[in-house]
């Protein structure tokens, strides 16, 4: 595709004409009677006016320019042309027909067109229009490669405009224009449909064009032997367009298609290989019932593939390994080829020396040098969710792994590194421990090699494999961590950076053993490393650091003090990008450790560094997004220890909210005045101030009375943009615990709101309404039964649709159990419809007071209407032994109904009713209630 120059692409679209535009549309002969309104001359025999051709030709020389003044003065000039219907004949007319101008001239007259057509292409008159599409087909074979590749991308543009369907003869001339003699010709025409084939590829596989796939692509097919490499290339690319989406005109050739491509394997040329590679990737996913019985061959040219002297061929073959890994045949077709595959992905984990190169990797002290705007990737915010405690410890976070090696993406983001460590990383979870074998020996030259490009390798290698292949690495980890941490202070930058991604990657065990055993030493290295003089070390330290706390948790307690002066005297040292990443170990800190930070010399050490921060960054910075967030982190933690420091705070949260809404509202009542806001402002100050109601519980009374939030959350509540509803919710249930008087007067108002958004389309929304609404409940006690009807149907809705996710199952029963508890007459008429989900649900849950208050409102709802738990009584049986300790009067409330259950049907039947209970729970029921 054409790289296209700044300042054309609409750069500066947004600007105003200025009258004192420098240029005057004066020139153009008198006035500006050579841009014709009108259409005098038959549009076919259209010739520019001299003057005004001289003037466009000087504009076109402008825009090239690097200066910013006469980029501007470029873009008015362009929009007061752009009033005129045949400017658009002049930039056609230079782009194919004035040869006599230089090439990157020309091909910009195109690209203005381009994006002039993509503007207002629908009101070019009609014979404009037809012009321009006739000098395009006209002249598609261009001798200049670039000026073909230019009317190829109008040809795309017109056609993606709905054009398909009002230029009939397009496909069929470019179909036919593939027989040319001539080479232009068919490159040219190749290369439009092309991109046609990618922009369009869904319309040219439908009816409403009377499906011209089942003529092209029996066409195509023919060129795969054509004699030029670019036509063969070209040919592949655009059956390539088809397969994801299965057009039917493919399948129908598709053993045609994969003979095809078998017979181009070994081109000669890297471009047909990278389509060929890609095209069988594709069919993995999607006819993979068609690759079986080649399957062996298919592997071993793979294996060639990845190996390609073409780094972009070998990516594009590397990109096979990871998808046959999610096949179901992955493991039976590809364990006897592990031989082979292993070491060769191995050894595209190194760097190749370009890398080295674009990383600095010679660089070792950088700490000192600014960083540059660019390098600092934008920052999502992901909103608050409420979840409730599991019985398993900590459930995995589903985001762990999943960018393989965060450690070089300065790189261009996807290389042959990333994506052979990507596949070790997904087959090692196919094969656990299988893969062991091939890798062992391997593994030991490479951890110990005294060339550091291969010894980095090597430790790459040990991260990749560490989530699969965990079982069977632990007997040598007693040998390797203490090697891995020696590592965290080689001399080489690269080496130190991803031995701290490696070890991140080993903590859950490493937290496991003694503490003085490994925690204590990996500690103190990586705590150094926070503190290396090289970037890209601190970063990759900082995030290590970070999975650390998460997996030792309170073990980090006794050395608090320690790594609250490191990360301290890294806020004096680091650089901008860095500094992002240091907010994040601090707020999964504090995460960590909760109350214990609560100490007067850890908040003398910590609050005083984040105050300064916070109070240097203005409210349009996005550098608040990370800071907000770890003073959420920390003020849940400090509680009352956040006391002195929560007034500034608070405003400045409420602040930004109120100005996101009053952007918001003007940019909807003016959008061509204003711009749209940036609502990430607004979603996170809303989390921090569920922090602070969360952390200081009832000392936030007084900041709620003195402020107008619950206004502005009767607002975000209803904001058309999901994260904003979420985080507004979660601030609801947090200061519906925290200081309910100031709730309670919007209750009315606020539950209707609610009601809606019991939507399981939009799950967080869903997940966070429903929680807010099971605390309300607690604290509305009886009066909670005006609302009862306006939620319960959408509640016994959610809890009964299959693969709702669990957390919303969990927090629904969790409600649903509430409202029972608070209005049984209302809710237990309905008992039937839900209790054996409800059951399901919530037996996995830790005892905690949220499964307290929804039992009680089980039972009671059983008391009112006990037929409706008679047909599931074997689940309800099921979830009150899963409670370990229950409160003395809620464990009478479940012997109750127990033996009255028992009573009422009879010895005899109640022994042939609990026959069918697995022992496990026989045993706890007749061990804690008697039966």
């Amino acid at each position: 595709m054409l790289e296209e120059r700044p300042g054309l692409d609409g750069g500066g679209s947004r600007r105003r004409a200025s009258s004192s535009a420098g240029l005057s549309v004066r020139g153009l002969g008198e006035g500006q009677e050579n841009f014709r309104s009108g259409n005098q001359v038959p549009i076919m025999d259209w010739q520019p006016d001299e003057q005004g051709l001289q003037q466009v030709l000087q504009l076109l020389k402008d825009s090239q320019s690097p200066n910013t003044a006469t980029q501007r003065i470029v873009q008015d000039k362009l929009k007061q042309l752009n009033q005129f219907p045949d400017f658009n004949n002049y930039l056609i007319f230079v782009l194919t027909r004035l040869k006599s101008e230089d090439e990157p001239t020309r091909s910009l007259s195109g690209l203005i067109l381009k994006n002039n057509v993509k503007a207002h292409y629908q009101s070019f008159p009609q014979p404009v229009a037809e012009f321009i599409k006739q000098e395009c087909l006209n002249n598609i074979g261009d001798a200049s490669s670039l000026i073909r590749a230019t009317i190829g991308i109008l040809i795309t543009t017109i056609a993606s405009k709905g054009e398909l369907q009002m230029w009939p003869e397009l496909l069929p001339q470019l179909c036919n224009l593939l027989n040319s003699e001539d080479y232009n010709t068919c490159e040219g025409a190749f290369g439009a449909l092309q991109k046609i084939c990618e922009d369009s590829s869904e319309l040219l596989d439908s009816d409403a064009l009377n499906r011209p796939l089942n003529v092209m692509i029996p066409k195509f097919l023919q060129f795969f032997k054509h004699c030029s490499p670019k036509i063969r290339s070209h040919a592949i690319a655009c059956v390539n367009q088809f397969i994801m989406d299965r057009a039917q005109a493919l399948m129908d050739n598709i053993d045609t298609f994969i003979e095809h491509l078998f017979a181009l394997a070994v081109d000669d040329d890297p471009e047909v290989r990278k389509n060929v590679c890609r095209a069988l990737v594709m069919l993995l996913e999607v006819r993979i019932d068609r690759l079986i019985p080649h399957m062996h061959s298919i592997i071993q040219y793979m294996l060639q593939r990845t190996q390609d002297s073409d780094e972009n061929v070998a990516l594009e073959a590397c990109e096979f390994w990871l998808t046959l890994a999610e096949q179901p045949i992955c493991k039976e077709v590809l364990s006897s080829h592990l031989v082979q595959l292993i070491p060769i992905l191995v050894n595209g984990m190194k760097y190749s020396e370009i890398d080295i190169i674009l990383l600095k990797g010679d660089v070792e002290e950088d700490e000192a040098i600014p960083d540059s705007e660019q390098d600092i990737k934008p920052r999502f915010h992901k909103s608050r969710t409420v979840t409730l405690q599991h019985e398993e410890e900590r459930l995995q976070d589903d985001e762990d792994g999943e960018d393989e090696d965060d450690d070089d993406d300065t790189l261009s983001d996807w290389n042959l590194r990333k994506c052979s460590a990507a596949a070790l990383d997904v087959l090692a979870n196919v094969f656990r421990d299988e893969l062991l074998p091939h890798l062992l020996l391997l593994l030991k030259g490479l951890l110990f090699h005294p060339e550091w490009v291969i010894k980095e390798s090597g430790i790459l290698v040990l991260g990749a494999i560490a989530e699969g292949c965990m079982q069977g690495m632990v007997p040598y980890l007693p040998e390797l961590i203490p090697h891995l941490i020696q590592c965290l202070s080689d001399k080489k930058a690269l080496v130190r950076s991803i031995a701290c991604w490696t070890l991140s990657r080993y903590a859950h065990w490493v937290v496991s053993q003694p503490p003085d055993m490994y925690l204590k030493p990996l500690m103190t290295e990586l705590l150094k490393r926070i503190l290396d003089s090289n970037k890209r070390v601190q970063e990759a330290a900082c995030s290590a650091f970070a999975t650390l706390e998460e997996e030792a948790c309170t073990e980090l307690v006794p050395y608090l003090s320690f790594i609250l002066d490191t990360l301290v005297f890294a806020f004096g040292k680091y650089q901008h990008k860095n500094l992002l990443i240091l907010y994040d170990a601090i707020g999964t800190l504090a995460d960590s450790v909760g109350h214990h930070l609560n100490q007067p010399e850890y908040i003398q050490k910590l609050m005083p560094p984040l105050i300064q921060k916070w109070n240097e960054l203005k409210d349009e910075d996005k550098d608040l997004f990370p800071l907000l967030e770890c003073l959420s982190s920390v003020a849940t933690a400090l509680q009352s220890g956040f006391l002195p420091y929560c007034e500034p705070v608070y405003q400045r949260c409420v602040t930004l909210v109120q100005k996101t809404l009053a952007q918001a509202m003007m940019y909807s009542q003016h959008p061509d005045q204003y711009e749209a806001p940036d609502k990430d402002f607004m979603i996170v100050a809303l989390d921090l101030l569920s922090g602070l109601a969360e952390g200081l519980g009832c000392h936030v009374e007084q900041l709620v009375a003195r402020s107008n939030i619950m206004t502005l959350l009767f607002q975000c509540m209803q904001d058309t943009m999901p994260e904003v509803r979420q985080s507004s919710f979660a601030l609801l249930g947090d200061l519906t615990k925290a200081c309910f008087m100031h709730v309670k007067p919007c209750i009315a108002e606020f539950m209707p709101i609610l009601g809606t958004n019991l939507n399981p389309e939009f799950i967080s929304v869903c997940n966070n309404a429903t929680w807010a609404i099971g605390e309300i409940c607690m604290q509305m006690g009886a009066e909670m039964q005006p609302y009862v009807q306006m939620v319960l149907n959408n509640l016994v809705e959610i809890i009964n649709r299959p693969n709702t996710p669990k957390t919303l199952l969990e927090n629904t029963a969790i409600t649903i159990g509430r409202l029972g508890y608070v209005c049984p007459q209302e809710v237990a008429p309905m008992l039937q419809q839900f209790i054996r989900p409800w059951c399901t649900s919530l037996r996995n849950i830790r005892d905690n007071e949220e499964k307290d208050s929804a039992f009680r409102g089980i039972c009671m709802m059983i008391g009112v209407n006990p037929g409706g738990v008679v047909q599931d009584f074997i689940f309800f049986c099921d979830a009150v032994a899963s409670w370990v300790s229950p409160k003395d009067d809620l464990r009478d409330m479940f012997y109750k109904i127990l033996h009255g259950f028992k009573d009422q049907v009879g010895e005899d039947n109640w022994q042939q009713f609990s026959e069918q209970f697995p022992p496990l729970l026989k045993e706890r029921l007749a061990a804690f209630y008697g039966v």
